[in-house]
């Protein structure tokens, strides 16, 4: 039996190719077009059916059209269908049509976004990108930074910004020197900062346990009057939309005495910033524009899809400091160079998928995701208050913790809505209290979608009670 081989020549690559774009194509559409109608929870016959992608590296050259075409039959029933309307897990969003036909386009262009020479589209789209993310949330100008994979690489970006500037200050040079002998840096965060934000500090060696956590109030913000005396070697970590409750700190109250004493203002705002693009969230942002820095998500609310962060700096040197690399082979120029303001210098061209997003959207496309999706938290919040369930936090965004009883109960009516497929919701422990959490974060989701994961929520913890 002859074997198969891989295409050599000009026209079987082509060939190849085009017929592969179409497969894939045509494998995509059948999947979106099933997902309103299939459980959020892969079933375990689905999951099983993974063993047979896990088997031993093949020998022999496989045809491309085969391992679509298992990829399609086993890998799509064992996805978890967040790219429906009824997945409110983490602060999953979902991804806008002009992004999806971006990305198809940026994976056939396979560019390097490292460097201008390697793909002037890719580093000129990402800079526009960066430009009107900047506009959008209401920050200084000649802010800029990068486009990186999430919120944590963000954050990563950001606080390194943040230590060579405030080393930089003390005549300490820490990309040459590292840390061993630094002058000492001084983290002050909330008591309910995001793991992620913890995470970057200990991976630059500013630790995870060094910082000093500040109390909150009911709702997770942080409290004005709790504050330390800050100074020049400070870096104070604010956040806008607390995970569990979408709460925000004060941040009108709290930038000014900060930039008063010389700080380094940081904030999360993974996904609680783009509440500036909404005249009716806006106020929520008020004073997170007087930072330094800011760390959001892309593939949250604009819903760019995955992965998709983006690092913000008021002064672009500081990162530029912290990240640059330098090499003879490495050509620079006058132009904006992204390697130069991230840690990778192989770089998927995401950014093209950012401007698609913004480009698709504008404004108005955005504030609406925003607010629809918000009033979505709500219903869920006043639907289940209504049936005798206790809200724990203020539904000031697009979160909602719910308390169906004890944690015992709770958690076990967490556990039966996931395993009922209807919609997708985790648990969490906000304050001493057991939760489930909804995170109401999708574009595509409508008011059929929360109507249904409503009644099936009530249903359960219904049947559950009895």
């Amino acid at each position: 039996m002859e074997t198969a081989k891989a295409p050599h020549s000009a026209d079987s690559i082509a060939n190849t190719r085009s017929k592969l774009i179409a497969q894939a194509s045509r494998y995509a559409a059948e999947y979106l077009a099933g997902v309103d109608t299939r459980s959020v929870v892969p079933s375990q016959e689905g999951v099983a059916g993974l063993a047979t992608l896990r088997g031993d590296l093949p020998i022999e050259f496989t045809s491309p059209e085969a391992v679509l075409e298992m990829l399609h039959t086993y890998g799509s029933p064992a996805t978890v269908t967040n790219s429906a309307g009824r997945y409110f897990g983490f602060v999953n969003g979902g991804m806008v049509p002009a992004a999806l036909g971006a990305a198809m386009l940026v994976n056939a262009w396979d560019q390097n976004a490292a460097f201008q020479v390697q793909s002037p589209v890719a580093t000129q789209l990402e800079e526009t990108a960066l430009r009107w993310v900047a506009e959008l949330l209401g920050l200084p100008a000649g802010t800029g930074g990068a486009v990186v994979t999430g919120a944590t690489m963000a954050n990563f970006c950001a606080l390194a910004a943040a230590r060579h500037a405030i080393l930089e200050r003390a005549g300490w040079d820490v990309e040459r020197d590292g840390l061993f002998g630094a002058p000492p840096t001084t983290v002050v965060v909330g008591e309910e900062v995001h793991s992620s934000l913890v995470k970057a500090l200990g991976m630059l060696g500013l630790g995870r346990n060094r910082v000093i956590r500040i109390p909150v109030d009911g709702q997770g913000r942080m409290r004005v009057d709790a504050l330390p005396h800050l100074k020049v070697n400070t870096i104070l970590c604010l956040q806008a939309g607390n995970v569990n409750t979408g709460a925000f700190d004060p941040a009108a109250a709290i930038c000014p005495q900060a930039r008063a004493a010389g700080a380094w203002i940081h904030v999360d705002g993974a996904f609680g910033l783009w509440a500036a693009t909404s005249d009716r969230y806006r106020h929520l942002t008020h004073g997170f524009e007087l930072a330094d820095s800011w760390a959001i998500d892309g593939h949250k609310w604009p819903n760019v899809g995955y992965d998709c962060g983006v690092a913000l700096v008021r002064d672009p040197k500081p990162l530029k400091a912290a990240m640059s690399i330098q090499a003879a082979y490495l050509a620079q120029g006058e132009q904006r160079q992204p390697s130069q303001y991230n840690p990778e210098m192989s770089r998927r061209a995401r950014g093209v998928e950012l401007w698609a997003t913004l480009k698709s959207l504008g404004r108005a496309g955005l504030a609406e995701i925003v607010e629809r999706t918000s009033g979505h938290a709500r219903r869920f919040a006043d639907g289940l208050r209504a049936a005798g369930y206790e809200i724990l936090n203020d539904v000031v965004i697009n979160q909602v913790l719910v308390s169906f009883g004890t944690p015992e109960e709770t958690l076990r009516i967490v556990r039966r809505i996931q395993e009922e497929g209807t919609c997708w919701c985790g648990s969490t422990v906000w304050q001493g209290r057991t939760a489930m959490r909804i995170s109401v974060s999708s574009w595509v989701t409508s008011e059929a979608d929360v109507e249904k994961s409503l009644a099936a929520m009530l249903r359960v913890a219904k049947e559950s009670a009895m």
